[in-house]
């Protein structure tokens, strides 16, 4: 709905005054009407307030510290003047002052309010004294507070006297450069595609500044939607190029001061929306035009299959096709195009292999405590404990102990594996991990019997060769994304890891490739720390002590009031749960093994430590002896010899190519024309050819002697028969070469297609090919007589 009118955003900045257990009710209501009338002079005729029904005591309060007419306070219901956070917890009434921007001050009527659009609600007070409890009641809290939310586009746009938002400072900048980009004037199209462009253009230059990258899931799906959106808009003002990253400059020249991450992640903001629009405006103009070939066929609905297709082929979001129906008066089928969304991810779930959370059974409590699973794996390798509890998952066992050293998989750091025994017993761990509060011990049972371990002692052992590997290569994450963001710019966020024994995984915010020289900077500088051997400063802390103090936190993780800080002296500090080294120096060595593209605008790091990476590099070490005695050169030579084997391959290529091309001309031109037939003026080839063949220059000759309306079948006989069906571009769509080569696949019990113009069918060499030549021969004669 953003930008169909002149007064809700996507993004917006949010005024706000907090009581926490002090002033109430009536300071928040004299204070606020005393902002807004004496300090701002806000028209007190143009003011109305409204308050809960059950609220008589805010009524009293507007009456008694204000001047507000009474007739102009006003009681609604829960959904309109009750607050609440969630289904439980904190709650409250709440008193809204609505503003009237009529252009009639004597036609404000109350019926109006909270149903006209004139009526804009500028501040919202909520006074929060209520608890809502699981059971839907409420109960009274300790301590009254009060939260209160003033929206800066709507006062500002109120007191500049404007009923629209994007006429104020904070947004006509960029207004101006859509109209300058665009030459359409604000008043084309109602100005909608002005407004949802230049609103769309600050909500998504936060998210990627605050770290959201767009994807195809979660919060990152939202930013591609609305990016979408707003290209979209584009093409409405004509603008077919890349447009958006165009105007974020004048976004930072409103809003750079007050958020100087803007101007920090400039380049970062730009390069990512122009690679946004590029990928996307390829197959819009596609999808548009599929989209009107949809509404021509049907003015009415547009059915869920159709919806899917251009969601799952053009990426088109099914709020973006709502958009483009309700333009034409269409209605979409939301509900099969949800059940067909159901029915993709579920596929995408069956085809991934991974430990499901359900269980086979209830737990089994040996002790019904809430005692457990207290964490001794900083400090310990080994702990003597009992199980709380256990229960069957998916044909193997958890087990819950009261402490233990396993470290559950948490922040990207894999679970510990080892083992549980004593005499009468024996658990191998090959996973850990959380349930709910509980530290999970995933394997099974090697010796004995669980049940006898009740109130018994046992010996907990991680495997410490595997924590040792895990920690060094947690640390090194830590070195690789403080020196990525040395290296590369402060643009840099984490968009996810892996830490595993063996091997380490870093995702990351950036817009191209990271350039070899760039990723021999990286590890020159991890390398140096790891030199230094710098001892790791742990410590617990306040969360925004160590926010203050520099320590650097991840986007979209939730932190305790207390945090775990990994200092790593003069060049790292991140919060962090996991494990680490006592020092860098006990990493070893630091080798980044690949860099690869994960999605737009996120880069993909692979990297190995300590003796896996010391065995990579011995490694390549033996490959390229192997390569310098095969060439007979040394090391500086390999390129330049390898590349001169390279050359003469392609020429050799090339001339297997043309004695090909020769060959097939020749076998061609012995049978074409006593082979071509014609039905319904459709030229129809059709032969057999033994040996070896290229397909696509048998089909290239083919369709250069049929020159116009005709369709080839040929049949080539090698160790695996094909089939290939060729056809000239101005063939019928019923005779297209895939979907004749789909139809013979059918009647054979087979899989096969092609391209308009190409298909090609393999199956075993028993198959008789004079047979599938027959069947493919009767299709097409066939389709020819429909004509």
């Amino acid at each position: 709905e953003v930008g169909v009118d002149k007064y809700h955003h996507t993004f917006f900045e949010m005024l706000g005054n907090w009581s926490f257990g002090d002033y109430y009710k009536k300071e928040a209501i004299a204070w606020s009407w005393e902002l807004l009338t004496e300090v701002w002079k806000l028209d007190k005729t143009r003011l109305w307030v409204t308050i809960y029904k059950d609220d008589d005591e805010s009524g009293e309060l507007w009456k008694k510290h204000t001047d507000i007419d009474s007739s102009r306070i006003l009681k609604f219901g829960n959904k309109d003047n009750f607050w609440e956070m969630g289904e439980t917890g904190p709650c409250g009434p709440c008193s809204e002052i609505h503003y009237y921007v009529g252009d009639d001050i004597n036609s404000q009527n109350k019926d109006g309010v909270n149903s006209d659009e004139e009526y804009r609600e500028l501040w919202n007070l909520v006074f929060m004294q209520y608890n809502r409890k699981s059971d839907g009641s409420l109960e009274n809290l300790k301590s009254t507070h009060v939260d209160t939310g003033l929206g800066l586009e709507r006062i500002v746009a109120t007191l500049n006297k404007l009923d629209d938002h994007y006429l104020t400072d904070l947004f006509k900048p960029i207004i101006d450069k859509i109209v300058e980009i665009s030459n359409k004037d604000y008043s084309f199209n109602d100005g909608v595609p002005h407004r949802v462009i230049a609103d769309h253009a600050r909500m998504i230059s936060f998210s990627l500044a605050d770290g959201i990258m767009p994807s195809n899931e979660g919060q990152g799906y939202v930013v591609r939607r609305v990016l979408r959106r707003a290209v979209r808009f584009g093409r409405v003002l004509g603008i077919n190029g890349g447009f958006l990253y165009m105007l974020i400059d004048d976004l930072i020249k409103i809003m750079g001061n007050a958020y100087p991450e803007l101007l920090e992640k400039k380049e970062h903001i730009s390069n990512v929306i122009k690679s946004e629009e590029e990928s996307f405006g390829k197959t819009l103009d596609r999808g548009l035009q599929l989209f009107e070939e949809i509404t021509d066929d049907n003015p009415n609905l547009i059915s869920g299959e159709d919806a899917f297709k251009l969601y799952d082929t053009y990426g088109f979001p099914l709020d973006l096709t709502e958009l483009l129906a309700s333009e034409k008066g269409i209605k979409v089928d939301n509900d099969k195009f949800e059940n067909l969304m159901l029915k993709q991810k579920e596929m995408g779930r069956s085809h991934n292999k991974f430990k499901s959370s359900e269980t086979d059974n209830d737990w089994i409590f040996f002790e019904d405590s809430d005692n457990h699973s207290l964490f001794v794996g900083y400090e310990n390798d080994k702990s003597i404990s009992q199980i709380v509890k256990y229960r069957y998952s998916n044909g193997q066992m958890e087990i819950v102990l009261n402490k233990t050293p396993f470290y559950a998989e948490s922040g990207g750091q894999i679970g510990d594996t080892g083992i549980l025994k004593n005499e009468n017993f024996e658990f191998l761990v090959s996973d850990t991990y959380k349930s709910e509060d509980a530290i999970c011990h995933y394997g099974k049972v090697h010796r004995g019997n669980i049940d006898e371990q009740k109130n018994t002692d046992i010996s907990v052992e991680i495997d410490s060769l595997n924590r040792n590997m895990i920690r060094s290569n947690h640390t090194a994450t830590h070195l690789l994304h403080r020196a990525l963001k040395n290296i590369l710019g402060d643009h840099v966020q984490q968009a996810g890891s892996l830490v595993a024994q063996d091997r380490l995984r870093f995702d990351l915010t950036h817009y191209q490739k990271i350039s070899k020289n760039e990723i021999e900077l990286i590890e020159e500088s991890v390398n140096s720390i790891i030199r230094e051997n710098i001892s790791l400063n742990v410590t617990i802390k306040d969360f925004d002590i160590a926010k203050k103090e520099g320590a650097e936190a991840l986007f979209g993780e939730k932190y305790d009031d207390e945090v775990r800080v990994v200092d790593i002296d003069g060049f790292s500090k991140e919060l962090c749960g996991g494990t680490h080294v006592e020092a860098t120096g006990d990493i070893g060595l630091f080798k980044i093994v690949s860099e690869s593209s994960l999605a737009s605008g996120v880069r993909r790091i692979e990297a190995l430590t300590a003796e896996a990476a010391l065995k990579y590099l011995n490694n390549n070490e033996y490959i390229v002896n192997d390569l310098r005695g095969l060439l007979n050169c040394n090391d500086k030579e390999i390129i330049s010899r390898v590349n001169d084997l390279n050359a003469n391959l392609k020429k050799k290529d090339e001339s297997i190519n043309k004695l090909m091309e020769e060959n097939i001309n020749y076998r061609l031109s012995s049978s074409f024309e006593e082979n071509l037939k014609e039905n319904n003026g459709i030229k129809v080839f059709s032969d057999s050819i033994n040996g070896e063949v290229n397909p696509q220059l048998m089909a290239d000759n083919i369709r250069y002697k049929l020159k116009d309306s005709g369709i080839g079948l040929i049949g080539l006989k090698s160790d695996k028969s094909k089939l290939l069906c060729v056809s000239t571009k101005d063939i019928p769509n019923n005779l297209e070469a895939g979907l004749i080569i789909k139809k013979i696949a059918s009647e054979l019990g087979l899989n096969g297609g092609g391209s308009k113009f190409f298909g090609l069918l393999s199956f075993s060499e028993n198959e008789n090919i004079e047979k599938v030549l027959n069947i493919g021969l009767e299709i097409i004669n066939k389709e020819c007589s429909t004509l």
